[in-house]
């Protein structure tokens, strides 16, 4: 859980991330800002600062915000009750962002993941994002990411988001507080 008092400084820190990135929002969207730390308390290693746009029933919308080489933990998106798991393009419009998807292990990595249990990380085919590049995600497909040193802002179009879902590798995250 995140203190009040770190929440806040995230939120500074966050809006300070879409004035880099030229992204402008709205004072309504400011406070919507979510703040996913994954249960596991350490907002600047593991976690995700998220501004939804939009979520439907067919396509989602996001902004992600990372702070310095804060790692988004390995997951992937299930198929749920005969449709097929959330479809997503990551594009990178700030920073730079390093994708980790299933494939041939890529040797000379430009980062690690954070210490975890053996076992929570387990893709390694390395996907360099700078800004104006992006990679499309299929259903369940295994994947983390972790932002360089000077943080990343990235758009997430997708299929419909459905967060609760998701299959963590690392059995400590919660992904939605219940």
């Amino acid at each position: 859980m995140i203190s009040a008092e770190k929440k806040k400084e995230v939120i500074a820190e966050t809006v300070e991330y879409f004035k880099k990135a030229n992204i402008e929002i709205t004072e309504e969207e400011k406070n919507s800002i979510e703040f996913a730390d994954f249960g596991l308390g350490e907002i600047d290693i593991t976690g995700l600062e998220i501004l939804i746009y939009v979520n439907t029933d067919r396509v989602c919308a996001k902004e992600l915000v990372m702070l310095p080489e804060q790692t988004c933990p390995e997951h992937r998106h299930p198929s749920i009750g005969g449709e097929p798991g959330k479809e997503e393009t990551f594009r990178c419009r700030y920073g730079k962002v390093y994708l980790y998807v299933e494939g041939e292990e890529t040797k000379n990595r430009k980062t690690e993941p954070p210490k975890a249990p053996k076992g929570s990380y387990t893709v390694f085919h390395e996907i360099e994002l700078a800004p104006g590049g992006q990679y499309t995600l299929y259903p369940n497909t295994k994947h983390w990411f972790k932002s360089g040193p000077d943080g990343a802002v990235v758009s997430e179009f997708s299929t419909k988001s459905r967060d609760e879902a998701d299959i963590f590798t690392d059995m400590r995250i919660i992904r939605v507080e219940k």
